[in-house]
């Protein structure tokens, strides 16, 4: 069977990663839920607002504290003038300046009531905060947890919307990766980082104008350092950017590889392939570990080097500062409010550079799930590639009739029967240049049998993937009824098909879920009915729970013939125009190929149905056989005309 380019063709490779662009739409994102942002800003300013009356509250406490040592030690009855001038005249210069700056009262010594009050008010201030920080968290948490839960919903809406060519042309285990770690890495980097990245920008504003109150001078000398913080902090994120995209499509590669050998487990254990597979972990986990550790160790620079280059400032404050001080030209109180106001402004900075690993991560976990959202979906009826249909409604998604038969009623598309079925000089590709199907024209009369015949990659199964519309022919036609199927919308096409695959497909649920799945509106004497046509009940009632035996995984506590005879009851119930069997009996036994026999000749009877299989003891009683070679075919008729002309039909019941 021909199928489309591997993975490795088509693997993306690196580009140059949009870090505002992809930023700026998570953004977006947080949209449909302003309204608690806005909260969330106003209790952010508001709780900023008093985190930083804080300290300066608290230098109140200070100055009256050390003014009050001051004062008990100058002789009562004078003013602080008085003791200015008394200092100077001492030649004391230094308390001179450092009296004149202060609120001193000679001879009063600390008001302990005072201090009381002012660290009692400070206390108060710091619980508010406390509880708008809190609000804030919980708040932000919503805001998150609902974003996450709507571009999950976006990217489940997404794979519904794809065209198969997406899914056959990457490895499961890498698009598994993209909707599942890469959002939770989202999600884990919104949760950190927002939360900071609001608080700390509205912080370094508030505490930049509490410092330039206090000292414009000392303000400056703090600021000096943040373009060096800036520089620094691009030089190392622009570094460490790839490597964090790097990282995660590594960590794709690793996850379908896994899911690859898991999958395969008993292939890989039976063909002593153990070694192999183990060995290619290896490698692929090297790389995830090397693009790990680059973007870690890289973005692990960020934090200490911002952290000295706001020491450098602190340390330019303790110098300019304290001379102030001795000067009289600010109070200690104050000084010591600005030192607090400094740790506040570098805390913030430090933390939005130690975040940048964070960042950076999510960043390119998002920009990954947005390639995935921005992906080309399934064309509709008469649009050309990357214009979706629209979507069926919820409830009708079950039995794939997402819109009503509009089309059905247009009195020129009537005339021909309903399941006439015309393939006119179809030509298909996978790759350009690589034709797969070329000139391909017959007619599979309402109610026939037609089976399609030849080697493996001759284009049997594309043949049906493009009548289910599953890819697009390069061109031609196909007519359904006498109708274009690609006027159609791919839900009401798909509406009258009922399709049984060789790789059988089963849901987690009871056997009567998997039979009912085929057209959920259907009623119970439906599926009951649709399974004993297609023999299931068979091998039902020896089961203890009979229908309701919940299916292991992929339904692996039953048979490969009875999981294959369950599919075909899932397509029975559907009460299908057309009937496709992929292959149908090629894992079972010949008792069970038996009862499939039976089966598909009741549910043939009246449909036009496909065929198509390698042994051809299933097809000798099919009304045409279709021998297709090299996406040509190079014989058509019944089993007994094709015999006679002893050609490639005939070759083939020899081999």
């Amino acid at each position: 069977m021909t199928r489309p380019p591997s993975a490795a063709m088509l693997a993306s490779g690196s580009r140059s990663e949009n870090f505002r662009g992809t930023a700026l739409r998570l953004v977006k994102q947080l949209a449909p839920q302003r309204s608690r942002v806005i909260v969330v800003m106003l209790l952010g300013i508001a709780g900023i607002a008093v985190g930083v009356i804080g300290p300066r509250i608290l230098g109140h406490a200070t100055d009256l504290l050390f003014n009050g040592v001051l004062g008990r030690g100058l002789p009562a009855g004078i003013s602080r003038e008085q003791a200015v001038a008394a200092a100077r005249a001492r030649g004391d210069n230094t308390f001179a300046d450092l009296l004149a700056g202060s609120d001193v009262v000679p001879g009063q010594g600390v008001d302990f009531t005072a201090i009381g009050h002012v660290l009692t008010l400070a206390l108060l201030l710091y619980l508010v905060s406390a509880v708008m920080v809190w609000a804030e968290a919980r708040l932000l948490n919503t805001i998150v947890q609902r974003t996450m839960f709507t571009l999950r919903s976006h990217v489940e809406d997404k794979i519904h919307r794809l065209p198969l060519s997406y899914f056959d042309s990457r490895p499961r285990g890498e698009i598994l990766s993209r909707v599942t770690n890469d959002i939770d890495n989202v999600q884990t980097s919104l949760t950190i980082t927002v939360s900071q990245l609001l608080t700390s920008a509205l912080t370094v504003v508030a505490v930049l104008a509490a410092m330039i109150w206090i000292s414009p001078l000392l303000a400056l000398i703090t600021v000096l350092t943040v373009p060096l913080t800036l520089l620094t902090t691009r030089i190392i994120t622009k570094r460490s950017r790839q490597q964090f995209m790097a990282q995660w499509r590594n960590t794709g590669r690793l996850n379908a590889h896994i899911e690859e050998t898991y999958s395969g487990f008993t292939v890989v254990k039976t063909f002593g392939h153990r070694a192999l597979a183990e060995e290619k972990f290896r490698e692929l986990n090297d790389d995830v570990y090397q693009a790990s550790f680059g973007a870690q160790s890289l973005s692990g620079l960020v934090s200490p080097i911002t952290t000295f280059i706001g020491n450098i400032s602190y340390v330019g404050v303790a110098v300019v500062g304290g001379i102030q001080v001795a000067t009289g030209q600010i109070s200690l109180g104050s000084i010591q409010a600005f030192i607090q106001y400094v740790r506040q402004f570098n805390q913030p900075l430090t933390q939005i550079a130690s975040m940048y690993n964070t960042m950076q991560s999510g960043m390119a976990s998002a920009e990954r799930v947005f390639e995935f959202l921005d992906a080309d979906e399934e064309a509709g009826p008469g649009l050309g590639a990357g214009s979706a249909e629209p979507d069926p409604a919820p409830a009708e998604r079950g039995r794939g009739s997402g819109e009503p038969d509009r089309f059905l009623s247009e009195p020129d598309l009537v005339s021909a029967a309903p399941d006439l079925v015309e393939f006119e000089r179809v030509d298909f590709s996978y790759l350009p240049g690589t034709p797969v199907i070329e000139d391909l024209s017959f007619v599979a009369e309402p109610g026939t049998t037609v089976a399609i015949v030849g080697p493996t990659g001759a284009g049997k199964t594309t043949l049906v993937n493009l009548l289910m519309r599953f890819y697009e022919p390069d061109s031609g036609r196909i007519l359904l009824g006498g109708r274009d199927i690609a006027t159609m919308s791919r839900a009401e096409l798909r509406s009258r098909i009922g399709m049984v695959l060789q790789d059988t497909w089963l849901i987690g649920g009871t056997i009567y879920d998997n039979i009912a799945y085929g057209r959920p509106d259907a009623t119970e004497t439906e599926v009951i009915e649709a399974a004993r046509t297609a023999r299931v009940d068979h091998f039902v009632h020896t089961l203890p729970n009979g229908y309701r035996t919940r299916l292991n995984e992929n339904g692996v506590n039953i048979s490969a013939g009875e999981k294959q005879l369950i599919t075909i009851a899932r397509a029975l119930v559907r009460q299908p125009q057309l009937l496709i069997l992929d292959e149908a009996t090629s894992s079972v036994d010949s008792r069970t190929e038996l009862l499939i026999a039976q089966a598909t000749a009741e549910l043939r009877r009246n449909r036009t149905s496909f065929i198509i299989a390698h042994r051809l003891s299933t097809i000798r009683d099919a009304d045409l056989i279709l021998v297709v070679q090299a996406g040509r075919i190079v014989e058509r008729g019944s089993h007994d005309e094709l015999l006679q002309r002893r050609g490639a039909y005939w070759k083939m019941t020899q081999a």
